[in-house]
């Protein structure tokens, strides 16, 4: 299997003047293609860092993350930018949704930042997408006028929309009930798996962690053992 994203002696440390703290500290993880990784851990075990730097989010104290070859943290920002458009799609907790744009706006948006994408083309990839997380009669709905569930579904057609290689998401039914949370979570399998791409998440939920083909546990920014029960 190929790789497609890297994270080779992966530390984070943040300085506020005072005090310095190491959230991260000399992690190795590899992303192969078509794979599904689920990252559990207690709150503040730093999974949500992890992901902002491989993500290219945010960049490392030390160490390298590797996307489709080439090194994020020696890039600028526009550079990382343009990498995450091409290669990365992100789900979050909260869907994180423009509330002054309906949905077919919403997940049009990474499209239309490509210059080589027309808004028609844009637009009808969009409703495309839509129509298969189940919201075809909501394609012009605003946020606030949608459910948790479909809110989320809108979220996950957002970050597919460019087709990327990796779909890194944190805590993506963390704000859902048990019933939509299984909805989600199964929609997003099946399209991570039908589309061909990888999936990384980070969960306090084991049920949807078991789900994935690797579990990995943080533990105070370095990996861990999983503990029994």
């Amino acid at each position: 299997m190929t790789d497609i994203l890297t994270a080779t002696n992966l530390s984070k440390v943040f300085d506020d003047g005072n005090v310095k703290t190491e959230v991260l500290s000399n992690l190795n993880l590899t992303v192969r293609a078509g794979e599904r990784i689920a990252v559990v851990g207690t709150s503040g075990s730093g999974k949500s860092t992890l992901l902002h730097l491989l993500g290219g989010l945010d960049i490392p104290t030390s160490g390298e993350v590797w996307l489709a070859g080439k090194c994020l943290n020696k890039m600028n920002e526009t550079e990382r930018g343009e990498m995450r458009n091409q290669h990365l799609g992100f789900v979050y907790q909260f869907h994180h949704l423009l509330p002054e744009f309906d949905a077919v706006e919403n997940v049009s948006m990474p499209l239309l930042m490509r210059k080589s994408v027309s808004i028609s083309e844009a637009r009808q990839q969009a409703e495309a997408l839509l129509e298969r997380v189940g919201l075809s009669h909501r394609m012009h709905h605003r946020p606030s006028e949608l459910s948790g569930g479909e809110r989320q579904r809108v979220a996950i057609a957002r970050a597919l929309v460019t087709k990327p290689a990796v779909v890194l998401a944190d805590e993506p039914t963390g704000n859902l009930d048990y019933d939509n949370a299984q909805s989600v979570f199964a929609l997003l399998a099946e399209l991570q798996e039908t589309m061909g791409m990888s999936l990384l998440m980070v969960t306090h939920d084991r049920t949807l962690a078991s789900m994935a083909d690797r579990q990995l546990r943080l533990k105070n920014g370095h990996w861990a053992e999983f503990e029994a029960g």
